[in-house]
């Protein structure tokens, strides 16, 4: 996918980009390239390939969700910055909050987001599920985003508890979703979730099927949640 692909592309699905929303994704690559010979960030390097796949696939909840609006955004377990940053980029009123375990991946974010110019945008090294313990950040947040982190009875355990009621957890997953959805039914429920629509598009180009699960908070997770690291991954709900 080359840049005019990516700009007729996503302007087709109801995402206009700036001149300089492209350019800071010109630079977005650049970093990602640079840094990605210090540590390991992705396995994508070439630029076609950096821009379907993290790029344009990180806009996708777009497609499906007004991120027009106002909103407060966390993304947990955000790697290289996906798909928050993009996000970001394309909607620069998000007040964004990004969580990850590493701190080396928390400098790159933040030299990145200091390089594009990105304002009110906040980096926390935690785990998410300490993070979601903490009474400043627990159901503080409109929407609630990870992309490719965990299964989603995990997932669910990582994110809801942060998703402010009636505020929406967005999980990004490959073609195997509904085989997750039906193994994460329980602990969507227990913490306090609803699944309000399941959305399905092929990435254009490599023609790879990707799902979106929107799932809204519709009670208060119960104060036993997140359990305490590992434990979601050890005893997921089921």
């Amino acid at each position: 996918m080359d840049t005019a692909q990516f700009q007729a592309m996503l302007e087709e699905r109801g995402v206009p980009l700036s001149s300089q929303a492209l350019a800071q994704f010109e630079r977005y690559y650049e970093l990602l390239i640079e840094w990605n010979e210090k540590m390991n960030l992705t396995a994508i390097t070439d630029k076609p390939s950096v821009y379907l796949k993290h790029f344009f696939d990180s806009l996708s909840p777009a497609f499906y969700y007004d991120f027009s609006q106002s909103l407060s955004l966390c993304d947990v377990g955000a790697g290289a910055g996906f798909p928050s940053i993009p996000l970001k980029i394309c909607f620069p009123h998000l007040k964004l909050s990004v969580v990850d375990s590493l701190q080396k991946r928390i400098h790159f974010l933040e030299h990145l987001a200091a390089e594009l110019g990105l304002a009110d945008v906040e980096f926390y090294h935690d785990r998410a599920e300490t993070f979601g313990r903490n009474k400043e950040f627990r159901e503080s947040f409109d929407v609630v985003i990870a992309r490719a982190v965990a299964r989603m009875p995990v997932l669910s355990e990582l994110c809801l508890p942060l998703v402010k009621v009636n505020g929406t957890f967005i999980a990004m997953k490959a073609a195997s979703a509904q085989e997750e959805l039906e193994q994460g039914k329980k602990a969507i429920h227990v913490l306090g979730g609803e699944v309000s629509a399941v959305e399905r598009f092929t990435l254009p180009l490599e023609q790879s099927e990707r799902t979106i699960i929107f799932i809204r908070k519709v009670q208060s997770t119960p104060n036993k949640y997140p359990r305490k690291p590992g434990m979601p991954n050890k005893q997921p709900i089921e």
